[in-house]
């Protein structure tokens, strides 16, 4: 029948811990107005086995209400059932937004972002990720012998990925040792957050239907290849056309863009303690990393924190509705709404500051001069999670976008985080490996 079996609601926390509790299929209608409640202090928990200081302890109940539109199903195969599940948002009541509710703190900033511009937010992600658990000798990185030595389960994710609703675009070997990596088509922003946690769920269960384990952690050893998680923005008009490119702008940019890319930069140090939000985050920033260490703005270069992506055709039409903004310095540890949310924040404060961003970079940022770098307004980010996080506690008006008790909940997780992995610094990179 097809209300047997278990359905899980998901919610995401601030640690980018997807967690759930599940509920019979049958009573999923009775679950849609109340949900199910959840104790406050769990947005306490940490990636691991531990609980911080908070102002809830036992007392106070979150509700986890479902979002019908989110329902998705993992399909089964022989050995496996269905999978199914739908993402929730943690609310204080049933119409009460939840304080330290990652997806309504997306949802909010983006409501700001149309309020203020008449436009949506476009985006699409690309999750690297590594294999381990067998004793297969992995193949050289990029190659086709590469793709052809895990060909079923990449075949295998392909289906659970379709069958889950999402628009996967590649699918690939990256250039780690066992490193692969999916991209995701361009969807409108909350949806494409809720589809990165879906994507992730759906590479962890059918790796662990191929008796392997997925890992989408920032670093899984000091000396490995470190995973990112890209995210590609486009603004779109009523009419769905993307209105991010402008031959004449600068940096090829909009307005709206290059001011909401300004806004971004202008906040960059405040916002890798939530982008790239582990200690071991900071293992894979860095000059030469192709994953940044510098705050700069430029084309094709993937060594800058925002990297503008020029569409790719003859015909300029088709070119410009392929023209986007990646933002580089963000992983697999963060949340993708909390993200999300901070970026547009950030972004928003550059539409009303009208704030101008810096002149292109054409070169890697390492190999700058220090006068160049400056006349550029190039800066080293943090290159600590500690530190990182003192640049968000100094921004001002990065404290302003969070709910109080949001972000002392979050720099407690976060500095226990930096105190967990100064104690055994050799055993994070395990723990995060697992956790993510």
């Amino acid at each position: 029948m097809a209300d047997q079996g278990i359905i899980y609601l998901l919610w995401q926390d601030l640690v980018g811990v997807t967690r759930t509790r599940g509920v019979p299929l049958r009573d999923l209608a009775h679950r849609a107005e109340a949900g199910l409640g959840w104790a406050m202090a769990g947005q306490a928990l940490t990636p691991f086995e531990d609980i911080v200081d908070n102002p809830w302890g036992p007392m106070d109940e979150a509700r986890q209400i479902p979002d019908m539109g989110t329902r998705f199903v993992i399909a089964g195969d022989d050995g496996n059932p269905d999978v199914h599940a739908v993402i929730c948002d943690s609310r204080a009541g049933i119409d009460v937004d939840g304080e330290c509710c990652v997806r309504s703190f997306c949802a909010s900033a983006l409501a700001d972002l149309k309020a203020a511009t008449d436009l949506d937010l476009v985006i699409a992600f690309e999750h690297e990720f590594t294999l381990w658990g067998d004793e297969a000798e992995p193949e050289t990185p990029f190659s086709f012998s590469a793709a052809r030595q895990r060909h079923g389960f990449l075949s295998d994710l392909e289906r659970a990925l379709t069958s889950a609703g999402i628009p996967l675009e590649t699918i690939e070997p990256e250039f780690g040792l066992s490193q692969y990596e999916i991209s995701t088509g361009p969807v409108p922003a909350l949806q494409g957050a809720d589809q990165a946690i879906i994507s992730r769920e759906v590479v962890r269960e059918v790796a662990r239907r191929h008796g392997l384990r997925a890992s989408f952690t920032p670093k899984f050893a000091p000396d490995a290849v470190g995973n990112g998680g890209h995210l590609h923005l486009s603004f779109a008009d009523a009419s769905g056309t993307n209105v991010t490119p402008d031959p004449d702008g600068p940096a090829h940019l909009a307005p709206v863009a290059a001011q909401f890319c300004a806004g971004i930069l202008a906040h960059l140090d405040a916002l890798v303690a939530l982008t790239a939000p582990a200690p071991v985050s900071y293992h894979r920033l860095g000059p030469h990393h192709w994953s940044c260490g510098f705050k700069a703005l430029g084309v094709q270069n993937r060594e800058a924190a925002l990297r503008i992506v020029p569409g790719v055709s003859a015909d300029a039409a088709r070119s410009a509705k392929s023209f986007n903004i990646e933002y580089r310095p963000i992983d697999a540890a963060a949340s993708p709404y909390l993200a999300l949310g901070a970026l547009i924040r950030a972004g928003l404060e550059g539409i009303r500051g009208d704030l101008t961003p810096p002149a292109p970079i054409t070169r890697d940022p390492a190999d700058m001069s220090d006068e160049d770098r400056a006349a550029h307004g190039v800066t080293e980010l943090p290159t600590t999670l500690g530190a990182a996080l003192d640049a968000l506690e100094a921004d001002a008006v990065a404290r302003g976008w969070f709910p109080d008790t949001m972000l002392s909940t979050y720099l407690n997780l976060k500095r226990w985080e930096v105190d967990a992995a100064e104690t055994d610094p050799g055993g994070a990179f395990q723990r995060y490996a697992r956790t993510y």
